[in-house]
């Protein structure tokens, strides 16, 4: 063979084996570096641009893509201890020429964190309604979204600001009382008796943990390697403390069942998803909505758990485009009446 196309093939393989071998170490010494780097790949793959937006000293950070047009703005809240890029598996199945804003929540990833904030369901609704304001997403009635904790805070926005809302999907909100509790609900009432508040299930601090909180939250079995659990609880732990805080203020007395106490105010049109086989918290709620909101639809996915948005984005997004379509053409022609 050549020398120089000997040379050629010997440079190629060291430029090959470079990221190659930066991959592997990163998976098996820096997994948590690794995981930061694929939401920021997949965000930039589907245009998602990350903001920030102050309301005083108060930084709230989210992402967006497109501008606001002829169709409603839509806003999306994620869940307890996640972050904004949780709706990325959705936003791969929605339209471009939609104009998509997801915020981290307050305390959340990029959004502000002080001791001194309320995070309560009512004191989200109020941060969350600062951060519409900066960015002037009222400026017309936009459809809003929210899952699980950040459900509560989507419904309890839409009943106490109802001329901003156009329509809302709720994907198993928390915020509802139910007829029996869930094996979930009783071990968190023994954590509470015994003031084992380090033992929470959803707030993880070992990769065993972690695997457990996946099986929790989802009906499907995902095969997670070490390396990956590892990664995602080495993300989660420098927070947890504050998720103990967040738990605590979110299942007391005033928070805990904010949505069912303002869901007869809701007057916005309603979609309510939710996993049927949900181990967090039970399918009954869906009912427990639709008898109490007078323009709602409820959509029960078989096979799917709490994390409906992961086990099943692209349903997730077909049902909510079939809302927003239905909706907003039976206004559309209500306008041309």
């Amino acid at each position: 063979m050549d020398l120089d196309v000997l040379n050629m093939f010997v440079i190629a393989g060291g430029t090959l084996a470079i990221p190659i071998l930066a991959f592997v170490a990163s998976f098996l010494l820096w997994p948590s570096a690794l995981i930061k780097i694929y939401y920021w790949y997949w965000r930039r793959a589907l245009g998602m641009q990350v903001r920030y937006a102050n309301y005083d000293d108060y930084r709230f950070c989210f992402s967006y893509r497109g501008r606001p047009g002829f169709k409603p703005s839509i806003l999306m809240l994620h869940g307890f201890s996640a972050h904004k890029d949780m709706w990325l598996s959705v936003v791969k199945f929605l339209p471009k020429n939609l104009h998509l804003v997801c915020v981290d929540m307050p305390g959340h990833e990029g959004t502000t964190r002080s001791s001194l904030d309320d995070y309560s369901i009512n004191g989200q609704v109020k941060r969350i309604h600062q951060f519409v304001e900066c960015i002037k997403l009222n400026r017309r009635p936009f459809h809003l979204i929210g899952t699980s904790m950040g459900g509560n805070v989507a419904g309890v926005y839409a009943a106490q600001y109802p001329a901003e809302i156009c329509s809302l999907s709720l994907v198993c909100p928390a915020g509802l009382p139910y007829p029996k509790d869930n094996t979930f609900l009783k071990r968190l009432r023994e954590l509470k008796e015994s003031e084992r508040i380090d033992r929470i299930p959803l707030i993880p601090s070992t990769p065993e943990e972690m695997a457990d909180m996946l099986k929790l939250c989802s009906y499907v079995r995902f095969k997670v390697p070490q390396q990956i659990l590892q990664g995602l609880v080495d993300v989660r732990i420098p927070h947890n403390e504050f998720y103990r805080k967040l738990f605590l203020e979110i299942t007391d007395e005033k928070s805990r069942h904010a949505l069912h106490e303002n869901m007869s105010k809701i007057k916005a049109p309603t979609q309510i998803i939710w996993g049927k086989q949900d181990q967090v918290l039970d399918v009954s709620g869906a009912d427990i909505l639709a008898k109490s909101i007078s323009d709602c639809q409820v959509h029960i996915l078989e096979n799917c758990g709490h994390s409906v948005v992961v086990e099943r984005p692209r349903k997730t997004a077909k049902l909510i485009l079939e809302f927003f379509a239905l909706v907003h053409n039976t206004e559309n022609n209500k306008k041309l009446a």
